[in-house]
């Protein structure tokens, strides 16, 4: 039986139950795999560590409110997920604040469910779309996404299919961390295998990538992930 890979990751960050729980309902059955949060401290932690398509943002939020949130996600290594703000607040200067703090758009409460998923749907296109589809370059690293070539220092390096993967993810984020979750989720969606399959790709890819080298260019954030650093 072959499991369909959901149709995006998405973070929502909603203090009221009620409406969470309904949000996450309705964006779960049109298809994503939604993670949430109740506060802004709890969810800019989340938005900071993993990669999501998009994130649902609520702007009244306790500890630290959305927009707040919003910026501070904006200033980790000029994270680019869309973030769609949730909010009561209807004025033309309450949407240009929003706008200011680095949302993509903004949805006014109450709404209805399928304006929520259509506005979802378009943010999550419009950032997969954005993805490079060209030639990565990472100090002397360099990876072509349509040929799936990869070489340092000139040298051509050859990776399995899984190894191009989390090569191509990692010179994606750098020098921003990629999460061991992140890389599950990249190779085998939602469902990774039950062995530590992960930690054996990731020696065989440090072994073509770093050992033949003077220095190491995959980084571990020891318990976190990884992270490509030609510091």
């Amino acid at each position: 039986m072959t499991t369909k890979r959901p149709q995006g990751h998405l973070l929502v960050i909603e203090d009221h139950r009620d409406i969470a729980v309904t949000i996450c309902e309705a964006l779960e059955t049109a298809g994503y795999d939604v993670d949430y949060a109740a506060n802004g401290v709890a969810g800019l932690a989340l938005a900071t560590a993993h990669d999501f398509d998009t994130i649902v943002l609520d702007v009244g939020l306790p500890r630290i409110d959305g927009l707040d949130v919003c910026r501070r996600i904006r200033a980790q290594a000029g994270a680019q997920t869309p973030v769609l703000f949730l909010t009561a607040r209807d004025t033309l200067q309450d949407k240009l604040a929003g706008f200011d703090a680095g949302g993509d758009d903004y949805l006014v409460k109450p709404f209805a469910l399928e304006e929520l998923e259509a506005r979802v749907g378009v943010l999550v296109r419009r950032y997969r779309g954005a993805l490079p589809r060209g030639v990565l370059s990472v100090g002397p690293l360099s990876i072509d996404l349509q040929t799936h070539r990869l070489a340092r220092d000139g040298v051509e390096i050859r990776l399995s299919p899984v190894g191009m993967k989390l090569m191509a993810l990692l010179m994606t984020r750098a020098p921003a961390l990629v999460t061991r979750a992140d890389m599950e989720r990249e190779i085998w969606g939602d469902r990774p295998p039950d062995s530590d399959a992960l930690r054996s790709h990731l020696y065989s890819l440090r072994k073509a990538v770093d050992k033949p080298f003077e220095r190491a260019l995959i980084r571990t954030i020891a318990g976190v992930g990884y992270r490509l650093a030609d510091d």
